[in-house]
């Protein structure tokens, strides 16, 4: 697996995306958004998450973020997944989901080919990490993940799109919270 991508070092942020297989829009339900906040608050106040600024789509999540003390990003990013993956997949069966039986039949064959046997894969294996090294890096990242959900159509405002951390730097009511930076 390439390393090109991937947090390699301790003390430094980093633009993190995460990819559902086959971008299998599955965070268009409330329900599976809300998981993945609470799993982002749990990383935060257990694993030395923090989070500067990210953005639920319907298929991928993005953050900048960076492991504080003793933490590891890349251990954490592979727990989130893992958390994350079994949760999708029991909320999928457990709560209404039109295309219940065609997700998980998808998720199902995503894992076909793997050496290590498991019954669904819900992630693209790894996921796109570049560090931050710049304050306009900082800044073009941020005003990326904010304007997705408007480059998408979903929202005039980045501050509209509940799911962002838009909200955070608009000051406006969220369910997350994060460490605002001052470059703005």
């Amino acid at each position: 697996m390439s390393t090109k991508y991937k947090a390699r070092t301790t003390e430094d942020a980093y633009f993190i995306t995460i990819t559902v297989v086959g971008w299998i829009d599955v965070f268009t339900r409330v329900n599976q958004k809300t998981h993945l906040i609470d799993s982002l608050r749990h990383c935060q106040q257990n694993k030395g998450l923090e989070i500067y600024a990210y953005c639920i789509m319907s298929s991928h999540l993005h953050l900048l973020c960076k492991a504080t003390d003793d933490f590891i990003l890349s251990d954490i990013m592979r727990d989130f997944k893992k958390y994350t993956a079994k949760k999708i997949i029991q909320t999928i069966i457990d709560e209404p989901e039109s295309r219940r039986e065609w997700m998980l039949e998808y998720f199902k064959k995503a894992c076909e080919h793997l050496k290590r046997k498991q019954q669904y894969k819900v992630w693209q294996d790894g996921y796109h990490a570049e560090i931050v090294e710049t304050n306009w890096f900082i800044k073009q990242k941020i005003n990326y993940i904010h304007n997705n959900p408007v480059k998408d159509k979903i929202v005039t405002l980045p501050e509209d799109y509940y799911y962002s951390s838009a909200r955070n730097y608009a000051v406006l009511e969220n369910d997350l919270e994060i460490v605002l930076l001052d470059l703005f």
